[in-house]
Formats: C-alpha cells, structure tokens, sequence
C-alpha cells in the first residue's frame, strides 16, 4: 500500500509540475507582447506627422524601424514622417 501512494504521490508532481510549465510558458509568451504595446507612445501623444520638419525625418531617426516601424512609437511610421522624439542616427 506505501508503493501505492508514493506511486500517487510521484504521478501528482509530475501533473502539476507540467501543468506549472505550461502556465510559465504562457504567461511569458501572451505577457511580452502586451509589455511591448505598453512601451509604445500614441501617435498623437509624440505631435507625429506624415511629413518631415525640416531636414528631420523618421528615416534618419535612431528609433525608426524599416520598413514603417518605431520602437517608441505606436502604428505605422511613414519614413518621411517626423515626431518630437527625434532622435538624429550616429
């Protein structure tokens, strides 16, 4: 009967062992994406615009993403657009 119940006992681990990597797994796959659009600033909260200011424009930024991405900003970036978070490269 011992044998029995360790038998039990080892088999209730390993269920919930798996069941606790399977929930991790998940809540680090679903949690990082929703972190990411959490980073990210609305448009309209950074004064973006389709247009560039000056010789300022998304494609000569730091933060631009090609091929219309940012890594501050939320939504598609236009690579003549500009923002406030202006960022020169090198």
């Amino acid at each position: 009967m011992a044998i029995k119940n360790q038998e039990l006992s080892r088999r209730s681990f390993c269920k919930g062992s798996a069941v606790t990597a399977l929930g991790a797994v998940a809540f680090l796959t679903l949690g990082s994406k929703p972190a990411e659009a959490a980073d990210k600033m609305p448009q309209k909260e950074v004064a973006y615009q389709d247009s560039p200011k000056g010789q300022q424009e998304c494609d000569k930024c730091k933060l631009f993403q090609p091929p219309n991405a940012c890594s501050a900003v939320d939504g598609k970036i236009s690579p003549s657009g500009w923002c406030r978070l202006f960022q020169p490269k090198g």
